[in-house]
């Protein structure tokens, strides 16, 4: 009898230890600026990392058990993307509670992945702020209608979400620059990604400046959070006081940015990478030396319809860049053909 071949094998062992690259043409300022590619995790983002310490800590604390538990995530993309993943190699089942204007890409990929979606709108919950903060309210409502069915990591209060940055993230970039990092730039989502790297960071050199990435309110940069519009997650307010900048980015800005890295880097970058890196390229004209570090989340593989709606990319672009980029490692969603948008 052949042995059936598990397609995820040892999926979890290339979580992390992603490409750090310099940005030579658009980052070409003051300070040198590198791009850490977070799209080079398995299922494409920089969510792999908190999905995977979530679930892992789940388990050891009992409160999720395979054959029992149900995963429930509120997520605008990406975590639900790692969780849907990983929930398939592991053998949970899985639902996720999205926020409406989630690409349709990234609604088909995770539907693909045997995922129940929820989807819901940003009048759900009046006492709650738009996007995810609607997403969360259902899926504890949902947890408390029923608690022995369902695990909800909770990627907003979720202390591994922190930790697996501190642990993996933060020590990573520490060693690629040989400890010479003077900037730290990345997005708001969460703040597990901002809190957990620069905790780390500060602990080996208080003088290390991080600047936080938001988009304007009612934005479509998905991954981001306005904090303004949106409640501040547990996450971030645990810790919220090692950012020293917050920048805001416009849609507009974050667009034609990530456009503009793809003419001259030939780099493939998702919304909030394009917001990412705007804010790098205008702190490095205030900083004539130095060494920035701008985390890019995902790549524009799940966003063709966001492209497409904003005017980003035609089609032949897109396409060119989708299979061309430079390090354009296809997350696993790709390589097997799971198909998008159905």
């Amino acid at each position: 009898m052949a042995v059936q071949t598990n397609p995820f094998h040892r999926i979890f062992d290339k979580i992390g230890h992603t490409p750090l690259i310099p940005l030579k043409k658009v980052g070409s300022r003051g300070m040198k600026l590198y791009a850490k590619l977070e799209w080079a995790n398995p299922f494409g983002s920089v969510k792999d990392r908190p999905a995977w310490w979530m679930i892992q800590e789940g388990e050891r604390q009992g409160i999720l058990k395979k054959g029992e538990s149900i995963i429930i995530e509120p997520t605008s993309g990406n975590t639900g993307v790692a969780l849907a993943g990983m929930c398939q190699a592991l053998g949970y089942k899985a639902e996720m509670v999205v926020p409406k204007r989630v690409s349709s890409e990234t609604k088909g990929i995770m539907k693909a992945m045997g995922v129940k979606m929820l989807e819901t709108d940003d009048d759900l919950c009046p006492r709650v702020g738009p996007g995810t903060d609607q997403a969360i309210a259902l899926a504890e409502a949902i947890v408390k209608g029923n608690p022995k069915k369902y695990c909800m990591p909770n990627q907003y209060k979720n202390e591994a979400n922190f930790q697996a940055h501190y642990e993996t993230t933060g020590p990573e970039l520490w060693e690629e620059t040989e400890g010479k990092i003077t900037h730290f730039i990345t997005g708001i989502g969460t703040g597990g990604t901002i809190t957990g790297v620069s905790s780390y960071l500060k602990e080996k050199n208080p003088a290390i400046k991080v600047t936080a990435v938001q988009p304007q309110k009612d934005h479509h940069l998905q991954g981001l959070r306005n904090i303004e519009e949106s409640q501040m997650p547990d996450v971030l307010k645990r810790r919220v006081e090692v950012i020293d900048d917050w920048r805001t980015i416009s849609d507009e800005d974050a667009f034609n940015t990530l456009a503009e890295a793809g003419r001259m880097e030939n780099l493939f970058l998702g919304p909030s990478s394009g917001a990412t890196l705007r804010a790098a390229l205008d702190l490095s004209d205030n900083v004539k030396d130095g060494v920035g570090i701008v985390i890019f989340g995902d790549s524009g593989h799940k966003y063709w319809s966001v492209y497409n709606q904003f005017n980003v990319f035609t089609k032949d672009e897109f396409d060119k860049l989708k299979v061309g980029a430079r390090y354009n490692a296809e997350p696993l969603f790709l390589e097997n053909k799971i198909p998008p948008n159905k």
